[in-house]
């Protein structure tokens, strides 16, 4: 054999993981696709634009104006590229697993992720042209710049959040369902029309049938099946630490699950049917998930038996700060109700952000303190 026929032994090899595609290949395809993907929303939307605001000047923001269609455009731009690059995904070392969940549970899954990125999204680009619409009072612009700025946002959009779905993980799901219920949140608040919302109670804020209250309600719907799509996750973990042994009961994977999917549909409910709706269904589903969260956190010493003893301090911390939070509300009356449900959710919320971290970290190949996989 001539030496010119032998493989150099200085080159590099890549190892391929399963599923036939390499990390490093799988990197270079995500950033191509999500460039292809943030160029396709931009010539889009800004031809959209031309269309809308040809002839004349527009303001930054207010009515049919750049903020509005850009923020549509990072909204309808961010959907479509983050259920692509979701879907996409799939074929990701080490995700194959999503590759064989039924089809249904994958369309709510993948359109959540897809929605929670795109929401948020179109959160920011609103806040930014507002910004600057007050930073430069009376600023119009013409048809070009006007289609230039919301190319730049909707293209800007559809590129950084293909490439968040597509490295999608556990923690990056926990992280952002908290982020997206307080960005959503806030932004209900500071854009309420009633000043004196907070002397009544939190659920005050969907009732006004204004944008304010239509995106605190889509908040709390699309959170919902966000905490749904997280059954999936968290019965892959738990499944693992019942096979390592780690955990006592081989049910509790379905049984964290089925709770999870009920409080997320109870949460659902809750943005389905705002209080000026039917208050009997709205207070139904806002006990509902009340009960689920109380079932997971008082049964968890039961259910997941067998996972350190931390993580049930945990618990019971965080039940008693909620029952704390109760009691200085009633009998107390140091706040409102509105303060005490701002506590209750950022406690649920919290809470839900960890269980799914820490389950996800102990399940986790590789990890020391849990046996591998016989």
């Amino acid at each position: 054999m001539l030496a010119a026929d032998q493989p150099p032994a200085s080159r590099p090899t890549t190892r391929i993981r399963s599923g036939g595609v390499s990390p490093r290949s799988y990197g270079l395809r995500v950033e191509t696709e999500a460039i292809v993907a943030g160029l396709a929303a931009a010539v889009l939307f800004g031809l959209v634009a031309a269309v809308l605001f040809a002839g004349q000047v527009t303001p930054l923001w207010g009515g049919l104006s750049v903020g509005a269609v850009a923020a549509l455009g990072a909204l309808v731009g961010g959907t479509a590229a983050g259920y692509t690059g979701y879907w996409r995904s799939r074929y990701r070392p080490g995700q194959e697993w999503r590759l064989h969940i039924a089809s249904w549970k994958f369309l709510v899954d993948s359109t959540t992720v897809a929605l929670v990125h795109a929401i948020i999204a179109a959160i920011l680009a609103t806040a930014v042209f507002v910004l600057l619409q007050r930073s430069f009072e009376g600023l119009v612009l013409d048809v070009y710049s006007s289609a230039i700025a919301v190319a730049v946002s909707a293209g800007a959009a559809a590129y950084l959040i293909y490439q968040s779905v597509s490295e999608i993980s556990t923690r990056k799901m926990s992280s952002m369902l908290v982020a997206f219920m307080a960005i959503s949140v806030l932004t209900s608040i500071a854009t309420a029309q009633d000043p004196a919302w907070w002397e009544y109670h939190f659920s005050q804020l969907g009732t006004a049938g204004d944008f304010s209250s239509s995106l605190f309600n889509l908040a709390l719907i699309v959170a919902g099946f966000f905490v749904t799509t997280f059954a999936l996750y968290l019965d892959r973990d738990l499944t693992a630490l019942v096979e390592r042994g780690v955990l006592e009961h081989p049910t509790a994977p379905r049984t964290i699950s089925v709770t999870f999917v009920v409080m997320g549909l109870m949460l659902a409910g809750v943005g389905v049917f705002p209080l000026h709706v039917s208050m009997p269904l709205h207070n139904l589903c806002a006990s509902g998930m009340a009960i689920a969260f109380s079932v997971m956190v008082l049964g968890s010493p039961h259910i997941l038996a067998g996972l350190p003893r931390r993580f049930f301090i945990f618990c019971i911390g965080t039940f008693a700060v909620l029952i704390g939070a109760f009691l200085l509300f009633e009998p107390v009356g140091y706040y409102n109700l509105t303060a005490f449900e701002l506590i209750a959710f950022s406690i649920i919320f919290g809470w839900i952000s960890v269980f799914i971290r820490f389950v996800n970290a102990l399940a986790a190949p590789g990890n020391p303190d849990v046996p591998p996989t016989v």
